[in-house]
């Protein structure tokens, strides 16, 4: 039976955990402990109580997330904030979290993923943060509408602003929020943005710059790195594993 440090260890390699400079309140890595033994891996978008309580109720013990526990300033381990602890304690289950180094990885990444799952060949590397890419550009041969309909397959809801060209020879991808790439898409030479989404703002932004803009949802665009992984570490470690949905439709 494989231990929490080894899979831990694994996880820390395969995503560059130390190498890669994320926001601070991120905390790559383990985050909670278990009793140091594994015998199911999670994947879930979210830290929270629900996706916890849904570990434990499937077995898992080692939970995979994206976006972890500590984003906010240090909160007393009361009320809601002690319920969330206490479902993984009670549980024995662990919590490794990964988040910048998931949306970038060139295999495991979010918007790698996202942009084959779609029918796209990434070309280059897009939006430095620290040092280091996190999104990815693929080159197209599809029309707008083509690319439109595709989205629009792959997710339940779609916003799109369309202002741009109709044939864009490129697309930007940037899971999640995509706020911070749309005014580098000119010094990068595209046209068109798929992400998760974007403030009310750049739909004017996009008219005056000529942009296309396609919006599928923060979490949508977030569910493929932690499973791709989860799914890595299973064979590697010959374990099951599972995804944790929540219905999140932000």
């Amino acid at each position: 039976m494989p231990t929490l440090h080894e899979l831990a260890d694994y996880c820390d390699k395969r995503t560059r955990r130390t190498a890669f400079k994320d926001y601070p309140g991120a905390v790559n890595g383990l985050q909670v402990a278990n009793d140091g033994r594994v015998t199911k891996i999670g994947a879930a978008v979210d830290a929270g109580r629900g996706p916890f309580e849904k570990a434990v109720e499937c077995g898992v013990d080692f939970l995979i997330v994206h976006h972890g526990l500590f984003w906010d300033s240090p909160q007393p381990l009361t009320g809601a904030v002690y319920e969330r602890y206490a479902a993984l304690i009670r549980g024995n289950c662990a919590v490794y979290s990964s988040h910048l180094p998931l949306d970038a990885h060139p295999e495991l990444g979010n918007n790698a993923l996202l942009a084959r799952q779609l029918g796209f060949k990434v070309r280059r590397r897009f939006l430095a943060h620290e040092g280091e890419a996190v999104g990815w550009i693929a080159s197209s041969k599809y029309r707008r509408a083509q690319i439109r309909a595709r989205l629009e397959e792959q997710f339940s809801r779609v916003a799109a602003v369309e202002c741009g060209p109709a044939s864009p020879k490129e697309i930007a991808f940037c899971s999640g929020s995509g706020n911070g790439a749309v005014r580098e898409l000119a010094a990068a030479g595209v046209d068109t943005l798929i992400t998760g989404e974007l403030r009310e703002e750049w739909f004017n932004y996009a008219q005056e710059h000529r942009l296309n803009l396609y919006c599928c949802g923060h979490y949508a665009t977030e569910v493929f790195a932690v499973k791709a992984l989860a799914a890595e570490l299973a064979k590697k470690f010959r374990l099951p594993w599972t995804f944790i949905e929540t219905d999140n439709p932000l």
